[in-house]
């Protein structure tokens, strides 16, 4: 009973450790550079603020999980979270918003101007652009679709928006020792880190590019 006991604990210890390693500690980032892989940077600078769109964008995202925002799904009457919670799809809200894309406006005219395109039975602009599908959708008309293959490395840079089966969310400008890139998401209430590498364990139904 007592060898028994002695398993169980070392498998549970062992267990503990492993998702230390992979959840919790982050492991090393690489660089474009690393890679010799050139960083995209857009002609466009929607808000004027001397910062062209893709750098602005990934500055964003990593601005919003500073803050390590907490995760709940609510409705808000302003339409993007005003207080300190959020979810997937407010780290690509929020860090298109702060480079001059407001998406509660646009997802809402795209959606009245292409009613037939989106699968909603009543409009609501406040929360329409904080749908996953709503925004696949928009992105697919409207940005520049990229590949969806993650082993084209070059192909993903930094501020490129990734959309998951249910899932959505920023790619990182960090890489993993493969060069495929990190993503910045806000997945569940228990996440640790806000850049993981998932790009090769979600099931991607979208690449794009804002400009």
């Amino acid at each position: 009973m007592k060898k028994i006991i002695v398993i169980f604990i070392s498998i549970l210890i062992i267990s503990i450790v492993s998702i230390l390693i992979i959840y919790i500690l982050p492991s090393k980032k690489y660089n474009n550079d690393y890679f010799h892989i050139k960083t995209y940077i857009s002609n466009l600078d929607m808000d004027n603020d001397s910062i062209d769109d893709q750098t602005d964008i990934i500055n964003n995202a990593f601005t919003y999980i500073e803050a390590k925002p907490k995760y709940k799904s609510a409705y808000y009457a302003t339409g993007y979270p005003d207080d300190e919670y959020g979810t997937c799809v407010d780290v690509v809200g929020i860090s298109l918003l702060n480079a001059g894309y407001d998406l509660r406006t646009l997802v809402n005219e795209h959606i009245l101007a292409n009613r037939n395109l989106y699968d909603i039975d009543i409009i609501d602009k406040n929360i329409d652009f904080r749908r996953v599908q709503n925004l696949l959708v928009y992105f697919r008309e409207t940005a520049i679709n990229l590949t969806i293959d993650y082993n084209d490395i070059s192909a993903w840079q930094g501020g490129d928006i990734v959309v998951f089966k249910d899932h959505i969310g920023i790619i990182s400008s960090n890489r993993n020792k493969k060069g495929i890139s990190l993503v910045i998401h806000h997945a569940n209430p228990f996440q640790f880190n806000y850049e993981e590498d998932i790009l090769s364990t979600y099931e991607i139904v979208g690449h794009f590019r804002i400009s």
